[in-house]
């Protein structure tokens, strides 16, 4: 997925701007020094922004590292920003995976009994 998709061709996209690309940030009025944080934008890509959700919702039954941060989210009390938190975190993995021109490799890491 993450070929598929070109923001920049002068420099790599910043995770910042590539979650904002696939509409996974809420939108953002400022006036007078004031911000204020609105639902998720609406400027975006819906199609990526659809097969991002449906990955995240997935994703946490199989990347450990990806449970914890919906689990985290979720003890906040809504499943519906954990699973955007989750979204943002794959576009992050597919950002480090075009940087690297490597496949992806999940960490295993070593469970202490």
């Amino acid at each position: 997925m993450a070929g598929n998709v070109k923001i920049s061709t002068t420099s790599p996209p910043r995770p910042r701007q590539a979650i904002s690309y696939c509409g996974l940030c809420s939108a953002q009025k400022e006036s007078a020094g004031k911000e204020r944080r609105g639902p998720i934008s609406k400027k975006r890509n819906k199609h990526l922004q659809t097969k991002l959700i449906e990955a995240a919702k997935l994703a946490p039954h199989w990347n450990p590292q990806l449970a914890l941060i919906h689990d985290k989210e979720l003890k906040k009390g809504n499943r519906n920003r954990a699973t955007l938190a989750v979204a943002r975190k794959l576009v992050e993995y597919m950002l480090a995976v075009e940087r690297r021109g490597t496949p992806f490799k999940q960490e295993v890491s070593a469970k202490v009994a």
